[in-house]
């Protein structure tokens, strides 16, 4: 059974890059045909769905904020990372880390979830 975890800094200043790290195990990054995806949910808000990563290292984005993310991987790892630039505090959420066979997700009863991490943009 796959398990996902996310890790990062829990805090992060106005203006700096917001880095996050989801590490696999129980199944590799590289099966065929899974979606490795980002989602965040605000406080008080819904899930948004930042973007994902596929089994090939093709990469996806939420048109709201593809201009400041950026997704990445470590296959020898079975690592995939999210970087979100230029942060605010609007961008404080709990940040989670999935997978699916969708490349878009939305719900936590779709794919595996990590546990997600409370990331607060203060300073």
């Amino acid at each position: 059974q796959v398990q996902l975890q996310e890790s990062g800094p829990g805090l992060v200043k106005p203006s700096q890059t917001l880095s996050l790290t989801c590490t696999v195990s129980g199944g590799s990054i590289t099966n065929y045909y899974y979606y490795w995806s980002w989602i965040r949910q605000p406080p008080g808000k819904g899930l948004e769905w930042m973007g994902a990563i596929s089994y090939t290292g093709s990469t996806y984005y939420s048109p709201s904020l593809k201009s400041r993310t950026s997704i990445s991987r470590d296959t020898s790892k079975n690592q995939f990372t999210l970087q979100l630039n230029s942060v605010t505090p609007e961008d404080t959420a709990v940040y989670y880390c999935a997978r699916d066979r969708e490349v878009v997700v939305t719900a936590k009863d779709q794919g595996s979830w990590g546990q997600g991490t409370q990331v607060t943009v203060s300073s």
